[in-house]
């Protein structure tokens, strides 16, 4: 099954819980990949709050690293990586009854693959469930892809209106200064509500940090995140305070991610992406413009509990001019490891 539904819809909490009911008690283990750590580990415990369960027990995840999962676990949220490491010892995925890929727009390297291997798994597990999942996908390539007449649910979201405002850069004007002009106009509009503003890496994020901490905000905090912080850092966004608060981000916070409060929303419009160099032989992170859909996804972080604003920091017409999606990772990295993965797999056609 195809599901694409907004954001907003909460159909990375609730998909699971749906799944795992319609199976039973004996339809085998619930996966949920999730693209990144702190997305797999908020999620998990979102769900086991839901359901008033201990963490670890009928809901746990499982990251690098950290495993939160017990026998008794019915839904299992992790990171791509993690059940993409688990065909290796289980080629069968014998455990699972049913498997929900979410955030499949991403189109990683670890998400293409195991929709590859999926595809190839149904073939020999006809009892094995598959839902692909979305806001921001092509449905009909998606279930072209896995045919036998997949079929495909479109579920709208319910979000609050998000008002959109472009604001171009000055002159000379470096990215942290536009960025705190941004949310200098913000808190002018919007004094008490916190604000959530994307940047391409760490080091920008820093540099942004230190110039809006300079600005002395009336009782506000300025909360770094991004995929090298520690997941106990992490956490510090998902929990309330009585501050109002402004959450520096890279994209690992684009999806699955609800965090509390968020009421405005700044976009650079950019993004690091790792690109192979063919030349050099070497993985490169660049900084480029992020598409269409990265663009809506960052828009949909706000207007979740109240009316929303997303500030974006170029123009209208570059962002209309943009690919609708990003290019799938597949064609921008070297596939040596995918190649090698594929012949210890002893998958075919390579």
């Amino acid at each position: 099954v195809v599901v694409v539904s907004e954001t907003g819809s909460g159909k990375t909490t609730q998909l699971p819980k749906m799944v795992a009911e319609a199976l039973g008690p004996d339809g085998g283990r619930v996966g949920c990949t999730q693209p990144r750590r702190i997305a797999a580990a908020s999620v998990a415990k979102r769900v086991a709050e839901e359901l008033k369960v201990p963490l670890g027990g009928f809901v746990g995840y499982q990251v690098r690293f950290e495993d939160k999962t017990s026998r008794g676990t019915r839904i299992k949220f992790m990171t791509d990586g993690i059940l993409l490491a688990e065909t290796q010892g289980d080629r069968g995925l014998k455990q699972y009854g049913a498997l929900i890929i979410d955030e499949a727009h991403e189109r990683s390297l670890n998400i293409d693959f195991l929709l590859g291997y999926l595809k190839q798994l149904l073939d020999r597990r006809k009892d094995l469930k598959i839902v692909i999942s979305s806001a921001t996908l092509d449905a009909g390539a998606f279930a072209a892809f896995f045919g036998h007449g997949t079929p495909v649910i479109e579920a709208p979201g319910r979000m609050f209106p998000v008002a959109e405002f472009f604001l171009p850069p000055k002159e000379d004007e470096d990215l942290a200064q536009h960025v705190a002009r941004a949310v200098d106009d913000l808190t002018a509009m919007e004094p008490q509500g916190d604000v959530l503003v994307f940047l391409p890496g760490e080091r920008e994020i820093r540099e942004c940090a230190d110039v809006l901490e300079g600005r002395q905000y009336r009782s506000t905090e300025v909360l770094p995140l991004f995929a090298r912080l520690g997941l106990g850092d992490q956490q510090r966004v998902f929990q309330p305070g009585n501050k109002r608060r402004l959450v520096l981000a890279t994209n690992v916070a684009e999806t699955s991610l609800t965090i509390p409060r968020i009421a405005c929303v700044v976009d650079t419009g950019i993004a690091r992406v790792s690109r192979w160099s063919p030349g050099k032989g070497v993985q490169r992170l660049q900084i480029e413009p992020v598409s269409q859909a990265s663009a809506r996804q960052r828009k949909g972080r706000c207007g979740r509990v109240r009316d929303g604003v997303c500030v974006r920091l170029y123009e209208e017409e570059e962002l209309l001019e943009r690919p609708e999606f990003t290019d799938p990772e597949i064609r921008r990295s070297s596939l040596a490891g995918v190649i090698l993965r594929m012949k210890s797999l002893g998958l075919p056609e390579i």
